[in-house]
């Protein structure tokens, strides 16, 4: 009896997934950023996908990397983030899950992932997703055995529009059990005056939707926020500086307020 057993994916020509910047950064924020690349292993080709669909949303989060990197720069903050594409495994989804190796993607079909074997998706999990997860969890517990506070940071952007829909919402903050710091982060960011903030908008955190937070920093209790922004304000560099500069104002101020309540 054959045995369906995982095969390789990434070979000597693909880049390692998972990518560590700043690992000695001062700051006690911790920039994660799950959707950051649209890369697709060689041996997947291009998952049958049509020209330039890898390029949209469903491929990755526009503009989350540039913000993110600019970012870890100004407060000298440790960014880990992942190269491939959320449709060879979304780094953000529970393995096994439907949306964790997506069919469809909002009205796209993937023909690549179209039956894809256990042993297929197994591959995809432990050459891509756990890599990333990995170098997170070694990146907190190194930080613990040091002394250095990690707060949470996970980087995303959306869409403008979803099935024809209008997103009124800038920047949205994210939460699931805990939802201290990112209230606090609401409160910060409304005192701007110009901008419209979404409590968990324009996505609700929970288990079934999200992985990265409620395993990173749920498990250890460790203070968080999700940060969504919307994608038209950071398809170009200005917009990206811009942002990552607002952050970079804003959050000192938030660690510092909540330190103080906590």
């Amino acid at each position: 009896m054959s045995v369906d057993r995982p095969q390789p994916l990434l070979t000597a020509e693909d880049c390692s997934p998972a990518v560590l910047e700043r690992a000695c950064g001062a700051s006690p924020f911790i920039l994660l950023a799950d959707h950051a690349g649209q890369k697709i292993p060689g041996r997947l080709g291009d998952l049958d996908l049509p020209l330039g669909e890898i390029d949209r949303h469903i491929g990755w989060d526009i503009g989350s990397l540039p913000v993110a990197q600019r970012l870890s720069e100004l407060l000298d903050a440790t960014l880990i983030h992942q190269r491939y594409s959320r449709l060879v495994i979304d780094c953000n989804r529970t393995p096994g899950i439907a949306s964790s190796i997506p069919e469809i993607s909002e009205q796209t079909t993937i023909p690549g992932n179209q039956s894809v074997t256990p042993a297929q998706a197994e591959a995809r999990r432990t050459e891509i997703f756990q890599p990333y997860h990995d170098l997170i969890s070694q990146t907190l517990a190194r930080r613990a055995a040091q002394g250095q506070p990690s707060v949470i940071i996970s980087m995303h952007s959306f869409t403008p529009t979803f099935k024809g829909v209008s997103r009124p919402w800038q920047i949205g903050t994210l939460f699931n059990r805990n939802p201290k710091l990112a209230l606090l982060l609401v409160e910060l960011l409304r005192a701007e005056g110009d901008l419209q903030v979404g409590v968990n908008e324009p996505y609700a955190m929970t288990d079934a939707t999200d992985y990265t937070l409620p395993f990173h920093a749920e498990r250890r209790h460790l203070p968080y926020v999700g940060i969504e922004i919307r994608q038209d304000l950071i398809t170009q560099t200005f917009g990206q500086q811009e942002w990552a500069g607002k952050l970079a104002r804003i959050l000192p101020r938030l660690w510092q307020q909540f330190s103080n309540r906590c």
